[in-house]
């Protein structure tokens, strides 16, 4: 039985043991956090990737997940909307919103159940420091675990990933804000929608989990790059949404009680080529910062990796691999018009983005204005491999 080691225990590295496991590989993964993350942003399920959930046999639990919201709506400091676009508003899989949005640590949830209980060897609260390659596999270093000795080593932990730091030359660029993510509670009425509200040069969004006044909260921000945030990010964001209006204070607030806090940088992450050797890299880690699309290409790279994989050695199997994925992977790596207004910078800009967005259902070649997103959402045609064990 071949053996494989999973460096991240996110969307793409659960994808990827189910599907190794369900091909006959005996999967360690290991994680840094001390259990699995279960906190997180909304995300998105698009095109092929629905494809592949539902040949996991989970689109029922996924859309049972669903968030329930239909588009985000962009408001001014009294709560009014002023601008909104719906996830249907191009068709399946067309608009900037997905129609299938779910909690990130939902679908840490369900891939997690999904797997064959006793199937997958967890390492959670270590990392790898070391990878060494010989004449039969990788001998992998821990933290914590000593060394073992695997036949081939996955990288899917994120766009900081210390697995491509091991052996990848990567370009990381830098998108110029930062990004954080925790949950709160709110006594207001969304009617559904995602709501953003922008001042210059940063932003809020809130979406709400269901009716029970649990919200998930995104502050993000321009900016320089500003030296050791990430040691203190309550303290930073505290400074930067200081005088806020509309409901940030009060989500403030709440943000110094929570424990359950993301913050980073946002950055776009570039490898030439994804593997070397008996390593190869997947998700974020390979190619992450694309707009919207991250989960979906996670999703779609752990099937076909692993399905080749299934029928090829190594080396045959990561060309494979990189190549059944490049080109959906470029296209998805494409920002549409009107993705820069994320954070815009000025009121001039704001009132800009609102008004392109108010505008864009009634122009003619909306479709191709948004840069296809529906097309390259379905960007690639999947093979169909074999399964030598059944699924849980």
């Amino acid at each position: 039985m071949r053996t494989a080691l999973i460096s991240g225990a996110g969307i793409a590295g659960l994808s990827l043991a189910y599907w190794l496991t369900g091909h006959g590989f005996r999967v360690t993964v290991v994680e840094r956090a001390p259990a699995l993350r279960s906190g997180g942003q909304a995300i998105d399920i698009r095109g092929t990737a629905r494809e592949v959930v539902t040949r996991m046999g989970l689109m029922d639990r996924i859309r049972a997940a669903h968030t329930g919201t239909h588009g985000i709506a962009m408001i001014n400091g009294k709560g009014e909307q002023v601008a909104r676009m719906g996830g249907d508003a191009f068709g399946d899989s067309g608009g900037i919103v997905a129609e299938l949005e779910i909690l990130r640590g939902d679908l840490i949830r369900i891939l997690h159940e999904a797997l064959v209980p006793g199937s997958v060897e967890f390492l959670f609260g270590d990392t790898v420091t070391a990878l060494a390659e010989n004449a039969t596999g990788v001998t992998a270093t821990f933290g914590e675990s000593g060394t073992r000795d695997f036949d081939i080593v996955v990288g899917a932990d994120g766009i900081r990933s210390g697995v491509r730091d091991l052996l990848f030359e990567a370009d990381v660029r830098d998108l110029g804000y930062y990004s954080s993510y925790f949950p709160a509670r709110m006594d207001i009425d969304f009617g559904g929608w995602e709501l953003m509200y922008n001042e210059p040069g940063r932003a809020a969004i809130v979406y709400p989990v269901g009716d029970s006044g649990e919200v998930r909260t995104l502050f993000a921000f321009a900016g320089p790059e500003i030296p050791d945030a990430r040691r203190d990010p309550k303290r930073v964001l505290a400074e930067v949404f200081d005088g806020a209006g509309w409901e940030v204070p009060g989500l403030l607030e709440q943000m110094w009680r929570t424990d359950d806090l993301f913050f980073d940088r946002a950055s776009e992450v570039r490898v030439p080529r994804w593997s070397r050797g008996r390593v190869v890299l997947l998700g974020d880690s390979a190619f992450g910062g694309s707009l919207g699309m991250g989960t979906s290409m996670a999703l779609v790279g752990a099937y076909v990796l692993a399905g080749e994989l299934s029928s090829s050695g190594h080396e045959q199997a990561f060309a494979r691999y990189q190549d059944e994925m490049g080109e959906y992977v470029a296209l998805n790596r494409k920002r549409p018009p009107g993705s820069g207004g994320f954070v815009p910078r000025t009121r001039t800009a704001i009132w800009l983005r609102n008004q392109f967005l108010r505008a864009l259902p009634h122009l003619p070649g909306r479709k191709r204005m948004l840069g296809g997103i529906g097309k390259s959402a379905n960007a690639i045609t999947l093979k169909t491999y074999t399964r030598s064990v059944s699924p849980a």
